[in-house]
């Protein structure tokens, strides 16, 4: 049996499609695997910041008799944090408001200025900035990962086969323009 050009050319571009198919589809995993690792990154820093509200709401409210409102507004903000879940829309609106509750509420801890002087109160504003920035570096990093993403699954002729093996664009982690508003941020 003898094998033509013909059949040789048929061969190769079949093995040359199969490598293509492997190597999109290896690539789109890594970088599924990617986006949701960083996501993860950012629940850490969140859960971290999350845990230390109710410590610094308890170690303000000896100080700040008349600012109920803004303490409720934290403990409400940071409920409402925990139960918005995995869904990356609904946890970017529920956490930007937890930053501006916990913002307003430094702001008003300017008005005490033994509340000031506390250690165990600076100690906390310490913690958290640092956790913001945080998550600030968290959230660059996971839109970062999910631009990648998204990017390859649309290009072609990669969006031809990420179409075909399920993959679908992630969501960005970013606040919407309502979210946005109600802690003074411009846009």
């Amino acid at each position: 049996m003898e094998i033509s050009y013909g059949m040789i050319a048929i061969i190769a571009v079949a093995v040359l499609a199969l490598w293509f198919l492997l190597r999109t589809y290896n690539g789109l995993v890594r970088m599924r695997n990617n986006v949701r690792t960083a996501w993860s990154d950012i629940d850490v820093q969140l859960t971290r910041r999350h845990d230390l509200v109710p410590n610094l709401v308890e170690s303000v409210k000896g100080y700040m008799t008349h600012e109920r409102e803004t303490l409720e507004a934290v403990t409400r903000a940071r409920s409402e944090a925990i139960a918005s879940g995995g869904n990356i829309v609904d946890r970017a609106g529920a956490e930007m408001a937890l930053t501006g509750a916990v913002g307003n509420l430094f702001a008003a801890a300017e008005r005490y200025p033994d509340l000031k002087a506390s250690k165990s109160f600076l100690l906390l504003q310490e913690q958290i900035t640092s956790t913001e920035n945080r998550v600030a570096f968290a959230r660059q990093h996971y839109n970062d990962k999910v631009r990648q993403l998204n990017t390859a699954i649309a290009e072609f002729p990669q969006n031809l086969i990420a179409g075909t093996l399920g993959f679908k664009p992630a969501e960005m982690f970013a606040a919407g323009a309502d979210d946005r508003a109600a802690v003074g941020v411009k846009v």
